[in-house]
């Protein structure tokens, strides 16, 4: 199995998208891009920590590849917005790719220049494409919150 971090927004929806898809074994939600060890909600949420909201993707290379999780990722948040998804406003509802490995570097780099160019998004990509730091798993309540209570399942 291979890993993938991504934040982009509140990690609620972008852990369901990820679930969905076949070759993707298991998720989890937690913060990462931050500078506080083992922060929590309440942390992450005052902005202080440095942290955003991130999905800890776990998959089989051999049914979906990185690329292919990196399209998800580009259709699942608008990746334009700064510091924010929606109605989320704050460091922690950030776009963001953590690369676990040069790899998957080059990759979401490659990928990020592809959005770019394509004028997709009508405005300049803001995503922060960084070399991944530690993962820091979000509290029990935030796993898989939205199929827990049947919310856009």
């Amino acid at each position: 199995m291979a890993v993938a971090l991504f934040a982009a927004g509140c990690f609620w929806k972008p852990e369901m998208q990820f679930r969905k898809l076949e070759g993707v074994t298991d998720t989890a939600v937690g913060y990462s891009g931050g500078q506080t060890p083992n922060p929590t909600y309440e942390q992450v949420c005052s902005g202080a920590t440095g942290h955003a909201e991130t999905v800890r993707v776990e998959y089989d290379p051999e049914k979906i590849s990185y690329d292919e999780l990196l399209e998800v990722f580009w259709s699942i948040h608008d990746p334009t917005q700064i510091n924010c998804q929606g109605p989320d406003v704050g460091t922690q509802y950030r776009s963001a790719i953590f690369a676990l490995d040069e790899e998957q570097l080059a990759a979401a780099e490659k990928s990020k220049a592809a959005q770019e160019a394509s004028g997709r998004h009508g405005r300049t990509v803001a995503t922060e494409i960084a070399p991944a730091g530690d993962f820091w798993l979000a509290e029990d309540y935030h796993q898989q919150y939205l199929e827990k209570r049947s919310l856009f399942a």
